[in-house]
């Protein structure tokens, strides 16, 4: 069966091509027909993230109009004093909906990246953050001078509906335009870019249209932001990671195999075209869901697996490990956000953004010297 958290990959030196497999260097588990393969080190590295999720999430929650020292918020989440409901209510919603963006929009990165075997490939090229933005651009500027009042309550329901449904909307029109006879990851890679390209002009155009207002109010949700999050924004990606972390992880083995070329890959027993279909559907719903969220959050995608893949020393991005890279990621961002202009908060895209930019270059430049090699 299926190997969990990364487990059962193929050191990509010799093993690859030639099917050879390697000494597992794990603790096998066992459960009836289920097996694990449970990796000490990718073990540690989720333990410590985790922890480190949870005091930088702590550290976020202590900033705002009340001051709390970090002993404050953890005795407001576990009791019941003077500062509950501001921790409960105000504060932790935001906290958990930047950690579960983030641990889904990099777990989607982590299997995107899988499927195209490609680092610099992340749901941003598979049209879900594109296609999203145009959609609630288009709602933001339709609603026009009826925001507000009722109208504008029935818009913010809207909002997160539209990027539903135009991430998913993006990210079919990629796979149906790439499919020719079978799902290549290169021609995926090529014609996301290219429909990105577009989504991103027609936004653009949109926001030119609108109303000076509108287009303000939609530029601030582009950016990617966690102010004013609430719990209705914490359930929907939460539900999603609820249901979709079992459901990958149940893939792995078929994630794995899909790193080998695609001889290799049919010659395994794999239905190379059914797993990279539910796969990238998986990914698509999760990075759809968190952009519902959050708005487009940029660069999560992209860096978290590949600096998860370095954490665990594994063949390929290890899902689980990713997943908490870019939910400390996503924290880590907002907690900058909030504290390195202080007054002024920035949206947590722009700082996800700043920092990521310089490691897309660095990514660029060794994908570049690995070809020359």
């Amino acid at each position: 069966m299926s190997p969990v958290g990364g487990a059962g990959t193929v050191p990509e030196t010799g093993a690859r091509e030639t099917g050879a497999t390697a000494r597992p260097d794990g603790l096998p588990l066992r459960a009836g027909p289920v097996s694990w393969l449970l990796r000490l080190r990718s073990a540690v590295v989720a333990a410590v993230l985790l922890a480190g999720t949870v005091l930088l999430m702590a550290l976020t929650m202590r900033l705002g109009d009340i001051p709390m020292s970090v002993a404050q918020v953890f005795g407001a989440v576990v009791g019941d004093g003077p500062d509950h409901f501001v921790v409960m209510e105000l504060r932790l919603p935001r906290a958990l909906t930047g950690a579960l963006v983030g641990a889904a929009l990099a777990l989607s990165g982590a299997i995107t990246q899988a499927v195209a075997r490609n680092p610099l490939a992340s749901p941003d090229i598979l049209g879900v953050t594109t296609g999203a933005s145009v959609t609630v651009v288009a709602v933001i500027v339709a609603a026009g001078s009826t925001w507000g009042g009722a109208s504008g309550a029935l818009a913010q329901v809207g909002v997160p509906v539209a990027a539903l449904g135009g991430g998913l909307a993006g990210a079919l029109a990629v796979y149906l335009l790439s499919w020719r006879r079978g799902l290549d990851g290169y021609r995926l890679v090529l014609v996301g870019i290219g429909v990105s390209a577009v989504c991103t002009n027609v936004k653009y155009w949109l926001l030119t249209i609108g109303d000076v207002n509108d287009s303000s109010r939609a530029m601030v949700w582009i950016s990617g932001s966690l102010n004013g999050r609430g719990w209705e924004h914490v359930v929907p990606v939460g539900l999603a990671l609820a249901l979709l972390i079992p459901l990958t992880l149940l893939g792995t083995r078929s994630l794995g195999a899909l790193r080998f070329s695609d001889e290799t890959v049919t010659g395994l027993g794999v239905r190379m075209n059914l797993a990279r279909g539910l796969m990238l559907l998986a990914a698509v719903l999760l990075a759809a869901t968190a952009t519902a969220s959050a708005g487009p959050i940029t660069f999560v995608a992209l860096a978290a697996p590949q600096i998860a893949l370095r954490l665990a020393g594994t063949a390929q991005p290890p899902l689980l490990v990713s997943a908490l890279v870019g939910a400390a990621l996503t924290t880590a961002a907002d907690l900058v956000a909030r504290t390195a202009f202080n007054p002024v908060e920035l949206p947590v895209g722009v700082v996800t953004a700043v920092l990521g930019a310089p490691y897309l270059i660095y990514l660029l430049i060794r994908v570049r010297r690995k070809a020359r090699s």
